[in-house]
């Protein structure tokens, strides 16, 4: 039963959920239409006098439920979105005029704590994604600034990641907690509602196991070996450690990544540079065993020679140290040799070319003239047969001329392609049969194809409109692999002579050689062509199918390995230029010919077409497939990877439309990573859905507060207690606690710790520090990779300039992670820890202004020591975690007075009246333009400069004592610029 667009169990999740005097957590098994569900709900309250939020959505699901809403009636005015381009004033009266808002939750705290948005009238709030709050998260800071003022609204959270949820002790009841949430419904696939709902009307399923070939099983049991060995390495060398969830089967998802960084992060500075490398590994083969089953052969192989030529050398050029202990194995080797011959096998002698038999029949001077004809045009020669007699090319052995006569094409297939196209095939007899029959059923004829990738997608619409339908099996894909061979080709030569070039220039000069491959303009433009005409193709009955091609997403890097092949192939493409010299260009030209007119026959190739004739192809995305299976309505459905959510939308898709005919193709290679993955991720969302279940069972409720008074009265009453008033009476203070927070600072979790920890939060934009905990006390925070970019652009000399010069107590944080190592060696791993140029804050020697330079960079404790003497003053206090840095917070602010938010801001700000005096208006605004000044430190140039007149006649040292080392160099070159032209050179 549907209605609306709904089936049976929708209804019930919606008759529990819609209540506005209830609150709930709703888990729901992914691609049951937990998107639907979500609108259905906003629909509801879709009144200009109800206020409904929407947290965390990304701006993808923004579009996709805006999109949702309108096509359900919600359009005047619909969800709107709130973003970083409206202002505070455009935000206040969207609020106040209600309705459905999206809105992002740095913007939504920020809004709340200035009371821009009123508080007590939101009717309620929708969080997405669920599984991802947790206690440092700003959707649980938004929950306990909404409960404070608004315990009447609702608040209902959702997710369909039930294996996100399974982390720590007790995870369900912790999210719970954070959302203040005491109830919570779980709709697994294997639930009653949703089984009698999906099973009354079941799709026709084909299921296609597909065996690879031989090489490619060599590779992929090569493969899994490499993975088991690096797993089995990375055990035997942290035994500390618990590593038993390190196994094959979950190192076949992406999370298995995520679970291996977790166990070793709070050691990660103890590990060795090895450790590190096979935790890459591991990567890197999940990649390799995906790859294997979805490249094609040329792009595979291309992929290993950017493995080895990574591992060749480093990025600084020179050979590398730490090689991958997988490439060391004969494993590896098989991995790496098979892959090339399934594109190419090269012969030892390039001479030595098979030639006809002895007792050939002389060739006519017509037959010479057609080759000669066809060669000329890069046309294949036509093989003859020992009475000299032209053969067709699928009878024999068909060369191309730009083929180097000692490389013999292998091109071997990827074994799923054939078994699409005669998928394919099969639908479209079907198709005439029932038209023939005039047999009348609804749904469309559209052919669905979907992958998991949009690169899969292109590839298999590239072939599906090259494909010979009249080659054998393995070799309809013909055209397409040797269009891509011959460009693989004219890479590696091009390859080559690069390398050539960068060896020469480097023995030259004494550089290393820096090789940049790129396209021809022209190619690169015949790409995007050929991606932007996604339009649907007219299919030929008997032909090829036309598809609609969708745009890959990322390319891999070109390998830059130089091999004895390359030289070989360079030589030989070298020898075959036609005689304007531009290989480029012909090679452009070829790949131009292989695409449909532009203008002549676009009709023919773009026009309309009638559903029969469109094979459509996409990748899997999220909830947005329920809307495509809507809007096409197709009977014949081909999954050409294992999907499960996908698999459930067709359910819901067929539940929802029973008189479809609906056929579905599922493709899947047999005994391969791909049906164990698709294997495994089902029994693991059955396994989180079983115990999520039993803690729901087993849980005790959480206990909230109403309010911010704690139990304890002298926490929240006795704020401060001091002696020295009238002779030692002890003074009580109510004034809440206070800290004034700079805006950029919410993207941290440390605000949200603050609130939990009963201190006011006031937001502002401050020109001077972080955190203002009292009048005196100034905090700049730093975590360790801002902390690093500060030290290379110089930006942390003037912060603590700044905060000398305007607080007694200045302070630097360094915060560490959260279950991560408390050490400042993990900078190490830091790319952009080393600069190219050496320098470092300048250091103050005596009434010296010097600045000095290394020329091989100093260390993060050096740089450290160096700001310390420069500013005795500045302290610098050491935080593990954003929770240490709450209760050191706590203990600075005990028996002090509290910050005062107009003094904080004008700190540094222009509006400051002891920053830059007798200085005018229009100086002031010359000054901003200047590079190097900014907004937030041109109060403090005003103040250390009469004029502009007085800047531009000081030295670079004193320049860059005032604004730091970068921004002072950016300011003294722009303004000496033209004095540096007009000097004369020196003489040699």
């Amino acid at each position: 039963m549907s209605s609306g667009g709904l089936l049976s169990f929708h209804h019930a999740i919606l008759e529990d959920i819609h209540d506005p005097s209830t609150s709930q957590l709703v888990l729901l098994a992914r691609g049951l239409g937990l998107r639907k569900v979500v609108c259905t709900l906003m629909q509801i309250y879709d009144q200009p006098a109800n206020l409904v939020l929407v947290v965390n959505a990304s701006s993808e699901e923004e579009a996709a439920i805006g999109e949702e809403l309108g096509i359900m009636g919600c359009r005047k005015p619909g969800l709107r979105a709130v973003d970083y381009e409206m202002g505070k004033k455009d935000r206040q009266d969207l609020y106040k005029n209600g309705g459905l808002i999206s809105v992002t939750s740095r913007i939504l705290v920020v809004d709340m704590l200035q009371s821009d948005l009123p508080t007590k009238l939101v009717t309620g709030l929708l969080i997405l994604h669920a599984e991802k709050v947790t206690a440092l998260s700003l959707e649980a800071f938004i929950v306990r600034l909404y409960r404070e003022k608004n315990n009447t609204g609702f608040l209902k959270a959702f997710s369909d990641q039930p294996e996100h949820i399974t982390s720590g002790l007790s995870p369900l009841r912790s999210i719970m907690k954070e959302l203040q949430l005491y109830t919570v419904l779980i709709y697994p696939r294997f639930h009653e509602a949703v089984k009698e709902s999906l099973e009354r009307k079941r799709a026709d399923v084909v299921e296609l196991y597909q065996p690879m070939t031989e090489s490619m099983k060599e590779i992929h049991g090569a493969l899994v070996q490499c993975m088991s060995t690096t797993l089995a390495e990375l055990k035997r060398s942290n035994t500390m450690l618990d590593l038993d969830d390190l196994s094959v089967e979950n190192a076949y998802f992406r999370s298995f990544d995520a679970i291996v960084r977790r166990q070793l992060d709070p050691v990660w500075h103890k590990v060795g540079p090895r450790t590190k490398q096979l935790v890459n590994d591991l990567a890197t083969l999940r990649r390799l065993l995906t790859y294997l089953l979805n490249y094609d052969p040329l792009a595979f192989h291309a992929y290993l020679e950017t493995i080895i030529a990574s591992n060749a050398q480093s990025a600084s050029g020179n050979p590398r140290q730490n090689h991958s202990p997988w490439l060391l194995t004969n494993a590896a080797h098989i991995i790496f040799e098979t892959a090339k011959k399934r594109c190419y096998v090269l012969r030892e002698s390039p001479e030595n070319v098979s030639s006809a038999p002895e007792d050939v029949v002389e060739i006519s001077d017509d037959e010479n003239a057609w080759e000669a004809l066809e060669e000329a045009q890069g046309i294949v020669h036509r093989a003859r047969d020992t009475t000299g007699t032209r053969k067709n090319a699928t009878e024999s052995n068909s060369r191309p001329a730009w083929l180097p006569k000692n490389l013999e094409p292998v091109l071997e297939e990827l074994p799923k392609w054939h078994l699409l196209a005669e998928t394919v095939k099969e639908i479209e007899e079907e198709i005439m049969r029932q038209e023939s029959l005039s047999t009348t059923i609804s749904g469309n004829n559209i052919v669905l194809v979907m992958t998991s990738s949009a690169q899969t997608s292109s590839l298999l619409g590239e072939y599906l409109a090259s494909m010979d339908p009249d080659a054998p099996s393995g070799r309809r894909g013909r055209r397409m692999l040797e269009n891509k061979l011959r460009l693989h080709l004219f890479w590696k030569a091009r390859l080559s002579a690069r390398s050539n070039e960068g060896r020469s220039r480097s023995t030259n000069t004494g550089q290393d050689p820096r090789d940049v491959d790129e396209l021809n303009p022209a190619l690169r433009k015949k790409d995007r062509d050929r991606a932007e005409r996604g339009a649907t193709r007219r299919r030929v009955r008997g032909g090829a199918p036309a598809t609609i091609n969708v745009p890959t997403q990322g390319q891999d890097s070109a390998p830059r390995l130089p091999r004895e092949e390359e030289s070989v192939i360079a030589e030989f493409l070298g020898s075959q230029a036609n005689t304007s010299g531009d290989a480029e260009l012909a090679l452009a030209l070829s790949l131009e010919a292989s695409l449909p007119p532009d203008d002549a026959e676009f009709e023919p190739f773009y026009g309309l077409l009638a559903p029969a004739q469109t094979v459509v192809v996409r990748a899997y995305t999220d909830d947005g497939d329920d809307r495509l299976l809507a809007e096409l309505r197709p009977r014949f459905i081909v999954m050409y990877e294992p999907n499960q959510d996908f698999i459930r939308r067709i359910e819901v898709y067929k539940a929802l439309n029973p008189g479809y005919a609906v056929r579905v193709y599922f493709m899947v290679y047999q005994m391969t990573t791909e049906e164990h993955k698709y294997l495994a991720s089902l029994r693991k969302e059955k396994d989180a859905f079983e115990r999520l279940i039993k803690e729901r069972g087993t849980m005790l409720l959480p206990i909230h507060e109403n309010n911010r008074v704690a139990s304890d009265v002298g926490e929240a009453i006795i704020k401060t207690i001091s002696s020295r008033v009238a002779g030692g009476r002890i003074e009580l203070s109510t004034e809440e606690s206070r800290v004034i927070v700079d805006m950029r600072e919410f993207r941290s979790t440390l605000p949200s710790l603050l609130h939990a920890s009963k201190m006011c939060i006031v937001p502002a934009t401050l020109t001077v520090g972080d955190y203002i905990l009292t009048p005196d006390i100034c905090v700049e925070r730093k975590s360790i990779p801002d902390l690093v970019s500060s030290f290379n652009n110089g930006r942390l000399y003037t912060q603590c300039e700044l905060m000398s010069a305007h607080y007694k107590q200045p302070i630097l944080l360094i915060e560490f992670e959260e279950q991560k190592s408390f050490s400042l060696e993990v900078v190490q791993d830091i790319k952009s820890y080393v600069k190219p140029t050496g320098k470092y804050p300048p250091r103050k020697t005596g009434g010296d202004n010097s600045v000095k330079e290394s020329p091989q960079g100093p260390s993060i404790q050096q740089k450290l020591v160096l700001l310390t003497l420069a500013f005795p003053r500045v302290r610098i206090l050491w935080s593990s975690s954003p929770y240490a840095t709450a209760d050191i917070f706590k203990d600075l602010k005990a028996k002090t007075r509290e910050p005062d938010y107009a003094t904080a801001v004008a700190v540094g700000a222009d509006s400051d009246p002891a920053a830059g005096q007798g200085v005018h208006k229009p100086a002031e605004e010359l000054l901003n333009t200047l590079p190097g000044i900014t907004a937030k430190n041109s109060g403090y140039v005003t103040g250390r400069v009469r004029s502009v007149r007085e800047l531009c006649e000081l030295s670079l040292e004193q320049v860059q004592d005032i604004l730091g080392n970068e921004p002072g160099k950016a300011c003294w070159e722009f303004l000496h610029w033209g004095e540096a032209i007009s000097k004369p050179s020196a003489p040699a």
